[in-house]
C-alpha cells in the first residue's frame, strides 16, 4: 500500500484552535472597545447626542491618529497593524452589526413605504445622482493630484470618488435612529427606505467600479450585479418569505424562549451569506432578512427584544469603534490634502442635502421633514469606509485619498444626530408614529 492510501481521508491532522496570544489580544482588544464604546456612549448621551457619536470617536481615539501618536508602544501591543488580528476583530463586530441592521429590517413599516413610495425613490434617486455627479467632476476637475496614485486611472478614480460620496449607511443610520427614538417616525421610517435603496444601488456601483478597475469596462461588469441583485430578491420573495415565516411561527409555539431570537438569528445569518455570496455586502442580507422576519406576522416583537438589547448592544459598538482604528489624521498635515479634505467634505454634505430638498420637494414635504432627511441621509459611516477600502487595496486611491473619505464619514455620521434632532423637534406626533411607537415598544426597550 502507498503512503497516499496508508489511511482513511479523515486522518488528516485537526487544525489546531485559536490560542495564545492572538487569543489573548482578540479578548484584551474586545474588552478595551466594549468598555469604551460603553463609556463614550454614556457621555454622548449625557451632552445630548446618541450614543453612536460617542461609539464612532472610540476608533478615532484609540487608533494611531490619538492613542498611536501618545503612547505608541501600547498601541502596537493592544492593536498591532496585522491583518490576521485586524480580521478577527472584525469577525466578531461583524456579528454586532448584522443583528442591528436585522432589528432595523424588522423595525420597517411597508405600509408607510408602500404610500409614500414615489417620495422615497426620488430622495433616493437624487440623493444617489446628485453627489455622485459632484463627487466625480470635483475629482476630474479640481482635487490635486496627490491624492490619486500615479498608476490610477483618472477617470476610474473620479467614478470611485463619485461612489464614495453617493453612499449612505444604513448602520450608521439605524443606530442613529434607535438612539434617538425616532425609528417610529414617519420621517425616520422613509430616512430607512430612502438609505435602503441607496445601500442597494451604491452596492452596486461599487461592483461595477471595482471591476472596471480590476478589468476594465465591459458587458459583465455592468451586468453580472444587477443579476445577482435580481435573482436574489426573487428567491427571498418566491422561497424564502414563506419558509421564513414557517420558521418563526414553529419557533413561536416553542416552550423554549430563545428559540425565537436563535431561529431569527439564523436567518439573519443566511441572508448575509447569501448576499457575500453573490458578492454583495453581507450587512445588506441582514437587513432583508430583517424585512423578512418583521413582515411575516408569525411572531411577537417581544420575544425578539434580546436581539436589540443583547447581542446588538454588545458587539455593535464594536464594530463602529473598529471604523476609526485605521484612521490616521497625519496626512492632513499636508496643505494640499487638507484642501482636498475640505473641499470633498462639503461636496459631499451639499450633494445629500441637494438631493433631499429636491426630493422632498417633488414629495410635498416640510422643510423641517427635508433637514431631517439631508441630515439622516448624510450618514455614510462604514458603507463609505469599506468603499475607502476597497479602493485602497484596488490601488484607486492612496493613503491620503482614503484618509479623508474616511474623515468624511464620520464627520457626516457625527453631524447628522443633532439635525436631526432640530428638526424632529418641530415635527408634531401623529397618531400613527404614536400607534407605530407601542407597537415597537417591546422590540425596542
Amino acid at each position: 500500500m502507498t503512503a497516499a492510501h496508508a489511511g482513511p481521508l479523515t486522518a488528516a491532522a485537526p487544525i489546531a484552535p485559536l490560542g495564545g496570544h492572538p487569543a489573548v489580544l482578540l479578548l484584551t482588544q474586545l474588552t478595551v472597545l466594549v468598555l469604551a464604546a460603553h463609556l463614550l456612549g454614556r457621555l454622548a448621551r449625557r451632552v445630548g447626542l446618541p450614543a453612536v457619536v460617542g461609539e464612532l470617536g472610540v476608533g478615532v481615539l484609540l487608533g494611531p491618529s490619538v492613542f498611536g501618536q501618545l503612547a505608541p508602544r501600547a498601541s502596537d501591543w493592544v492593536f498591532p497593524q496585522q491583518a490576521g488580528q485586524f480580521h478577527l476583530l472584525d469577525s466578531v463586530a461583524l456579528l454586532g452589526v448584522l443583528v442591528l441592521v436585522g432589528v432595523t429590517g424588522i423595525s420597517l413599516d411597508f405600509t408607510l413605504v408602500r404610500r409614500r413610495g414615489g417620495t422615497v425613490a426620488w430622495i433616493s434617486l437624487l440623493g444617489l445622482v446628485i453627489p455622485f455627479g459632484l463627487g466625480a467632476a470635483v475629482a476630474m476637475k479640481l482635487l490635486p493630484g496627490v491624492l490619486r496614485p500615479g498608476h490610477a486611472q483618472p477617470t476610474v478614480f473620479a467614478l470611485f470618488l463619485g461612489v464614495a460620496l453617493c453612499v449612505s449607511a444604513i448602520p450608521v443610520i439605524a443606530k442613529t435612529l434607535l438612539d434617538m427614538g425616532l425609528i417610529h417616525r414617519n420621517v425616520g421610517q422613509l430616512i430607512l427606505a430612502a438609505g435602503t435603496m441607496d445601500d442597494i444601488v451604491g452596492w452596486l456601483l461599487l461592483s461595477v467600479v471595482s471591476a472596471m478597475a480590476a478589468d476594465g469596462l465591459h458587458t459583465g461588469t455592468v451586468l453580472e450585479p444587477i443579476l445577482h441583485l435580481a435573482g436574489l430578491l426573487l428567491v427571498l420573495t418566491v422561497l424564502g418569505r414563506p419558509l421564513v415565516r414557517a420558521a418563526m411561527r414553529r419557533a413561536q409555539r416553542s416552550k423554549s424562549s430563545a428559540a425565537v431570537v436563535v431561529t431569527a438569528v439564523a436567518v439573519l445569518l443566511m441572508c448575509a451569506t447569501g448576499t457575500a455570496a453573490l458578492g454583495l455586502e453581507p450587512v445588506f442580507g441582514a437587513f432583508l432578512g430583517g424585512i423578512l422576519i418583521g413582515t411575516s406576522g408569525a411572531v411577537s416583537l417581544g420575544s425578539l427584544a434580546p436581539l436589540n438589547n443583547g447581542l446588538s448592544a454588545t458587539l455593535a459598538p464594536v464594530f463602529f469603534a473598529t471604523a476609526g482604528l485605521r484612521m490616521d489624521m497625519g496626512a492632513l498635515g499636508q496643505p494640499a490634502v487638507l484642501g482636498g479634505a475640505l473641499l470633498i467634505l462639503g461636496v459631499a454634505i451639499l450633494g445629500k442635502f441637494a438631493g433631499a430638498l429636491l426630493g422632498g420637494l417633488t414629495g410635498r414635504l416640510s422643510r423641517w421633514e427635508i433637514l431631517a432627511l439631508g441630515a439622516g441621509m448624510n450618514a455614510r459611516g462604514v458603507v463609505q469606509l469599506v468603499v475607502a477600502a476597497v479602493g485602497l487595496r484596488l490601488g484607486v486611491l492612496n493613503t491620503e485619498s482614503y484618509t479623508i473619505i474616511v474623515l468624511t464619514a464620520v464627520i457626516t455620521s457625527v453631524m447628522a444626530p443633532p439635525l436631526l434632532r432640530i428638526a424632529t423637534r418641530r415635527l408634531e406626533i401623529t397618531a400613527q408614529e404614536e400607534s407605530r411607537r407601542r407597537a415597537m415598544e417591546p422590540l425596542l426597550n
